[in-house]
C-alpha cells in the first residue's frame, strides 16, 4: 500500500519564486545555487535588477532572459499533479542537513515520494551495471540485513548494482532512495520503471536537482553521485573496475568526510579490482553486513545527536544524557515497555511501516534507550524513563 503523504511541519519557504527562476533559460542547478548565495531570498533574487545577477557570477546571457510561461506552467503542473510530488528547497525543514553541509549543495531538489525519508538514516551503495552474480547477490544481501536494521539504502536507480541495492532494501521492507542524473520524470534507465514505483509506494523517495523534463546526460551524473555520497553516512562499494564511476562517488564521499566501504573478491576478477584499491588507499574491507553497522555506529550516533532537541519545560526533570526524540520515536518506545517484543509487534501496534520501526529502532538503539536481545526482540533499557 502507498505510504501517505507526510504532513507539512515546520515553516517552508514559498516556491513561487523559485520556480520563476527555475524557468529562465539557462538557469541550471549551479547557477541557481550561485544566485541564491547571492540574495537572501529568491524573491528577492528575482526582483533584483541583472546587473546584479552579472554581479553575483551568472554570465550576460542567462542575465538577459526572463521567466519562460510555458516552463512555469511544466513545473507547476508536475508539483499539482499528485500530493507525493515535491519541491523541497534550501531552508526547507526536510531540506537534509547533511547536503547542506556541502560546498556545492543543490539550491532545490525535486522529489517523488515520502519527503521525510530524506532525515533517515541512510547506507549508499554503488557499483558495476554488469556486475557478477555473485556481487548482484552480495549487493541485495547487504542491502536486505542493513535495511532490516533500520538503514535506508541509497543509490542511482543504475542497471546492475544500484538496482539489486534498491531490491533488497524493498525485500526486508525497508526504505530506499533513488538519485536520478535526468529530470524527475525522466525516469533511467526506462528498464526501472516499475522498481521505481515499488521504491514511491513502499515509503522511499525518487531525487532529483533537474528540471522536470530534463534527460540524462553524461555530466549529470557526476553531479548525482555526489548527491547519492552526500546523503549517506557511509557509501559501500560492491563491485567495481578500475574504471567504475563508483570509484569516483568513493571519491567524493571522501571529500566529503563520509566513510567508504569495499567488499573484496577475487584476484582474477576484473569486477574486485576497484574495491581493492580502494581497500589499499584506506577505504574499509567488510565481509558482513554487520561489519558495516558497527563501524558506522559513531557516525550514526553523531547524526544522532545533531537533531535539533525540543526545549525542555519546567516540569521535566533534565535527565544526564536527553537524547530528543520525534514523537515517532516516543511512540515505539512507550510501545515497548519493559517487556521484550519483537518488531512484528511494534509494527502492528504502532501504525508504522516495517521499515520506519526498524529505522526508529536502530536510532534508539544507538542513543542507548532500547537493546537487542537474541530472537529479534528489543527491550527498553533500564535507564529510560517509564512513560508518562
Amino acid at each position: 500500500m502507498p505510504t501517505a503523504p507526510t504532513p507539512d511541519t515546520g515553516s517552508r519557504p514559498s516556491p513561487d519564486a523559485l520556480i520563476e527562476l527555475l524557468s529562465v533559460r539557462g538557469m541550471g542547478p549551479r547557477r541557481l545555487d550561485c544566485l541564491l548565495s547571492h540574495f537572501p531570498s529568491a524573491r528577492e533574487a528575482l526582483d533584483a535588477p541583472r546587473a546584479e545577477w552579472l554581479r553575483a557570477g551568472l554570465p550576460e546571457a542567462v542575465t538577459r532572459a526572463r521567466p519562460d510561461p510555458e516552463r512555469i506552467t511544466a513545473i507547476r503542473g508536475w508539483l499539482d499533479a499528485d500530493a507525493a510530488h515535491h519541491l523541497i528547497a534550501r531552508g526547507d525543514p526536510d531540506f537534509p542537513p547533511a547536503l547542506d553541509d556541502l560546498p556545492d549543495a543543490p539550491a532545490v531538489l525535486f522529489a517523488r515520494g515520502r519527503r521525510s525519508a530524506l532525515r533517515d538514516p541512510q547506507v549508499a551503495m554503488v557499483g558495476s551495471r554488469t556486475p557478477t552474480t555473485g556481487g548482484r547477490q552480495n549487493a541485495r544481501a547487504f542491502a536486505r540485513h542493513l535495511a532490516g536494521q533500520g538503514l535506508t539504502i541509497t543509490s542511482g536507480l543504475a542497471l546492475g548494482i544500484d538496482g539489486e541495492a534498491h531490491q533488497g532494501a524493498l525485500d526486508a521492507g525497508g526504505t530506499t532512495i533513488a538519485v536520478l542524473g535526468s529530470g524527475i520524470d525522466r525516469l533511467y534507465p526506462p528498464e526501472h520503471a516499475e522498481l521505481a514505483e515499488r521504491i514511491v509506494t513502499g515509503g522511499g523517495l525518487i531525487l532529483s536537482e533537474w528540471l522536470p523534463g530534463t534527460e540524462p546526460r553524461r555530466g549529470h551524473f557526476p553531479r548525482r553521485n555526489r548527491l547519492i555520497s552526500g546523503l549517506a553516512s557511509g557509501v559501500l562499494v560492491v563491485e567495481a573496475s578500475i574504471q567504475s564511476g563508483s570509484l569516483i562517488t568513493a571519491r567524493l564521499a571522501g571529500e566529503q568526510g563520509r566513510d567508504v566501504f569495499a567488499i573484496p573478491g577475487s584476484i582474477h576478477n576484473p569486477l574486485a579490482r576497484g574495491c581493492h584499491r580502494l581497500i589499499r588507499e584506506g577505504a574499509k574491507l567488510v565481509e558482513t553486513g554487520q561489519d558495516l553497522l558497527e563501524e558506522l555506529a559513531p557516525a550514526l550516533r553523531r547524526q544522532l545527536a545533531a537533531i535539533d532537541a525540543p526545549a525542555a519545560t519546567d516540569d521535566e526533570a533534565p535527565g544526564p544524557a536527553a537524547t530528543p526524540r520525534d514523537p515517532d520515536q516516543q511512540r515505539v518506545l512507550d510501545l515497548l515497555g519493559h517487556d521484550p517484543q519483537p518488531a512484528d509487534t511494534l509494527i502492528e501496534a504502532g501504525g508504522l511501516t516495517a521499515g520506519e520501526v526498524s529505522s526508529i529502532l536502530l536510532m534508539l538503539e544507538l542513543a542507548g534507550d532500547v537493546s537487542t536481545l537474541p530472537g529479534g526482540l528489543y527491550v527498553r533499557t533500564s535507564q529510560t524513563a517509564d512513560p508518562a
